[in-house]
């Protein structure tokens, strides 16, 4: 009697299943600070599958894995770096290890204009390298909001465990909180405040001293800040 040997068959119905489900694995949960609420990245992060949640981040605006992320459009950009807040940003995002700065809205507004932003193009860009090179934290720049999403998307798919989001506001010390509050006001930045800490020691002596004492380390720039400090509410 002759035996027949039957070749195993190649199961294609089996992978495809696999694949399938391999498809429908769900995205990882993404959390957002609520102060989020008003942008369309969120909008655009659940047309692509993902569930968000809402809640109060003390760093960053977006967790996502093991990545914290700082989101800023262009003129929130600008304006922080001015007030001084971006500084003080930056330092606490410097307590997790896999950081983001995204720079959001290029295609609506030229981040080098000397007009839309008031500073100075050169000077930009060297605000620009000291956040890469000093605070060692990526830059990554998006055309809008939806762009922003697809850049969270792509992160997602990175193999990484889920943040601790326990980190808690740096404490500055006394000196810190002396320099941050002078380099909120518009042009002063931190070569320029300690500056003037170290010669006139106390804030108060600061904004008591002559105008032609605050030129010789501010410049032109010492007759905005006179204005400022003598303004009306």
């Amino acid at each position: 009697m002759k035996t027949i040997i039957q070749k195993p068959i190649f199961d294609i119905f089996s992978k495809k299943e696999k694949a399938a489900k391999k498809g429908t694995e769900p995205k990882p949960k993404i959390i957002i600070d609520y102060r989020e609420k008003n942008s369309l990245v969120a909008s655009h992060l659940i047309n692509l599958g993902f569930e968000i949640e809402f809640k109060e981040l003390k760093i960053g605006d977006y967790a996502v894995k093991d990545t914290i992320i700082e989101r800023k459009t262009v003129q929130d950009f600008i304006s922080s770096m001015i007030n001084g807040r971006l500084l003080k940003q930056l330092e606490e995002l410097k307590q997790f290890e896999n950081k983001l700065l995204i720079i959001e809205g290029l295609s609506k507004q030229e981040i080098y204009s000397d007009e839309n932003t008031g500073i100075n193009a050169n000077a930009l860009r060297g605000f620009l390298l000291s956040i890469v090179l000093k605070h060692k934290i990526p830059i990554i720049f998006t055309k809008d909001s939806e762009d922003t999403a697809k850049f969270i998307d792509v992160l997602s798919r990175k193999k990484a465990k889920d943040v601790k989001l326990n980190a808690g506001k740096k404490m500055l010390n006394k000196k810190e909180q002396m320099q941050f509050i002078i380099e909120g006001f518009p042009g002063i930045g931190p070569k320029s405040s300690k500056e003037l800490l170290k010669k006139f020691s106390t804030i108060q002596n600061i904004i008591n001293a002559p105008k032609e004492d605050l030129e010789k380390i501010l410049g032109k720039r010492a007759e905005n800040f006179i204005e400022i400090i003598s303004r009306r509410f």
